[in-house]
């Protein structure tokens, strides 16, 4: 089996699987328990990991706040800046946020805006004329140019006296492409807004400094860089007196500054502590493996005439490759299911397998649908994987 689909998911590192273990066997302790030495080891390892993942993007540990991954992250802040924004400080109700977003951001923003109430469905009638509710909340929902980013003139020009937030998406989890996220907060700051990014995938695959680049919020997970899944963090920034009040999203208990209640997974929290500590360790050689990778396949994909690739060619996460398939007899998913015992791979994301990709329809190629496969590769991958793949392709 020949792994294509990184961008869905990585595989865990036996340096990360190592440090789990002794966190699922013997120390097994509870870390918000107190003075015997489980609970004394499980905290200390959570702390641990939290000046880790803190010091992969440069930020302080007392800004990290562990979640189950970033939807979850996302959601959590969000909700959270918008219900204290509007309820608590009397800031406003509206949030903008872009048409291409990953839909853990889009739907959290549909269902403020009042348009759903599932993930599955949009909110209904019984005569099946849609339904919109009332929560309170107006979003602009952003075009984007024809590499699926947001232009910075629009996301300025979209800002009103009761816009409380912006939330986009760093590095487009489809077709690569990077905001300016620079200089969209520099804007969100002059009109006084807050601005939350999912750095999704972009954490782990090249160098993110929150010291330089002077965002609210960031939404990131562990498995994007071969940590375990069901790990993420929310960075909230602080500030002389601490991190700035949100709404929580768990309630219950004090857990995580009291804005995401229950037990912490110990076990999982330790791996995504390792994987950023490698990450740590050796950014510098994977993003030039990574880029060097990069251009390697792309020369290897423009000697196919039938082959396009979509996505910023400059502006790009390196390793992920959006190709559509000139050919009318080409239907991606019957090729991805006939090649399945050779390769995995995919047609977008992960999380809205079987739906069309919104993304394509942003940028104007729904049209093309049925005929992209994405390629995403890790540090590990070489050019003869991907072509071995073209070749079953051509």
């Amino acid at each position: 089996m020949i792994y294509l689909d990184n961008s869905a998911t990585t595989a865990i590192s036996s340096e990360v699987y190592e440090a789990m273990i002794p966190f699922l066997t013997s120390e097994f302790g509870n870390p918000s328990s107190k003075y015997y030495p489980q609970a004394i080891a499980a905290k200390n390892a959570v702390e641990e990991s939290r000046y880790w993942v803190a010091k992969l993007i440069h930020a302080k540990p007392e800004e990290i706040i562990f979640t189950a991954g970033s939807t979850e992250s996302s959601n959590m802040i969000i909700k959270g800046v918008a219900d204290y924004q509007k309820y608590y400080e009397n800031k406003g109700n509206h949030v903008i946020t872009s048409l291409v977003e990953h839909h853990a951001t889009l739907n959290t923003c549909k269902f403020l805006n009042g348009d759903i109430y599932s993930n599955q469905d949009a909110t209904f009638s019984l005569s099946a004329e849609p339904r919109k509710v009332d929560r309170g909340f107006d979003v602009t929902f952003l075009g984007v140019n024809q590499f699926a980013q947001v232009a910075l003139e629009d996301f300025e020009q979209a800002i009103r006296p009761t816009t409380i937030l912006g939330t986009l998406i760093w590095a487009n989890n489809e077709i690569g492409s990077i905001n300016d996220v620079k200089s969209l907060a520099d804007i969100a700051h002059q009109h006084g807004i807050l601005l939350h990014i999912d750095g999704t995938q972009i954490v782990g695959k090249l160098p993110v400094n929150l010291e330089k680049t002077q965002i609210d919020f960031l939404s990131f997970s562990a498995h994007k860089f071969h940590g375990p899944k069901g790990i993420g963090a929310a960075y909230i920034r602080g500030d002389d007196y601490g991190l700035p009040p949100i709404s929580a999203f768990m309630h219950g208990g004090e857990q995580e500054h009291g804005l995401r209640a229950g037990t912490l997974s110990v076990h999982n929290i330790v791996g995504f502590g390792k994987a950023a500590e490698l990450v740590c360790q050796r950014v510098e050689q994977e993003e030039k493996s990574l880029w060097k990778l990069d251009q390697q396949v792309r020369e290897v994909i423009a000697q196919h005439k039938n082959l396009e690739l979509l996505g910023n060619p400059h502006h790009h996460i390196p390793g992920i490759f959006s190709i559509v398939v000139h050919d009318n007899t080409f239907n991606n998913e019957r090729f991805i299911k006939s090649m399945s015992p050779k390769f995995a791979l995919s047609t977008g994301s992960a999380c809205t397998a079987g739906m069309p990709s919104h993304v394509l329809k942003a940028i104007g190629r729904d049209e093309d649908v049925s005929r992209v496969l994405r390629i995403s590769l890790s540090a590990d991958d070489t050019p003869e994987t991907v072509n071995t793949l073209l070749e079953n392709l051509t």
